[in-house]
């Protein structure tokens, strides 16, 4: 009976060893398994802080980077012009090569001349526009087509500043009239509508004038102008044979004159008296009347 017991007491025990065993074990791991799912959730959140943290970072720099952003400065603006004077062997093969050139290269003519003095002297002045890129290439050809080059001038203004001047106030300007325009819809009284629609008036003519010099400024640094003034020296040879020997056409020539002279005499004198008849008449009528009275008398005198 004792064995018995104390082998009930041995199983017993070994049982609640094993229990004992199993729920530590259990334990251990649902601690294992949470400290784990903290570790994650931790992690996580203090990955998401990290980003948040350098998304805050990332915008505020992306908006000290705006705020200390410098106006758009475009690409240096220079106006270009050139004056060239040539004297050249042919002008007119010169000028068509120049009127070639300027569509070759992209430019026009603005506008063009040409003077010519009698058969020895021949001049012309062209003012061309051309494509900035193009500038020195057009001029290197152009002087090219010159027996001899007798003056260049090339001249370059720099209008950078001016122009990123005029787009400065051209957006000051603009914010005033959205203020203006703003204003102008809550206003209700006609005396302040007046006032800013005046105000508003100038500042868009004011804008106007802004963007017409931004304009011109763009017109002129674009496309370069060049004058060019051609001269051709021509030397004239007098044509002997057809001029001073022709002897037989000269004389032709001649004897046609006199033989017109005479005509023309003869014919002015048949005009003046077939036209003038009958005065001639009327006159010899009064002179024989006179020439009858005049020989009476003698004749009555002789008598006496």
């Amino acid at each position: 009976m004792k064995k018995k017991m104390n082998k009930a007491l041995s199983v017993m025990l070994i049982f609640l060893i094993v229990i004992v065993t199993a729920c530590s074990s259990n334990s251990n791991s649902e601690g294992a398994k949470m400290s784990a799912d903290n570790s994650a959730g931790m992690d996580k959140s203090s990955s998401q802080e990290q980003s948040a943290i350098s998304g805050e970072t990332t915008k505020t720099e992306q908006t000290e980077q705006t705020k200390k952003a410098p106006l758009e400065v475009p690409n240096q603006m220079v106006i270009y012009q050139a004056d060239l004077q040539m004297r050249v062997k042919k002008f007119e093969q010169t000028l068509q090569h120049l009127e070639e050139a300027v569509i070759k290269f992209g430019g026009y003519i603005a506008s063009s001349n040409i003077v010519r003095e009698g058969d020895e002297q021949v001049s012309g002045n062209i003012t061309i526009r051309i494509p900035q890129k193009h500038f020195q290439a057009f001029l290197s050809d152009a002087e090219g087509q010159a027996a001899e080059v007798l003056q260049r001038n090339i001249t370059g203004t720099d209008v950078t500043e001016e122009y990123v001047d005029l787009e400065s106030r051209l957006k000051s300007k603009k914010v005033v009239e959205e203020r203006l325009i703003s204003f102008m819809n809550a206003a209700v009284k006609t005396e302040d509508l007046l006032k800013i629609s005046n105000d508003l008036a100038a500042v868009q003519e004011e804008i106007e004038t802004i963007q017409g010099r931004m304009k011109y400024l763009e017109n002129q640094t674009s496309l370069s102008t060049i004058n060019i003034t051609l001269f051709e020296n021509k030397v004239v040879v007098p044509n002997l044979e057809d001029e001073d020997l022709n002897t037989w056409e000269k004389t032709k020539k001649q004897f046609m004159k006199s033989l017109n002279f005479l005509m023309s005499a003869f014919s002015g004198f048949m005009v003046f008296i077939f036209g003038n008849l009958p005065i001639f008449l009327i006159l010899a009528i009064i002179a024989l009347i006179i020439y009858l009275i005049a020989k009476r008398v003698t004749k009555n005198r002789g008598d006496h």
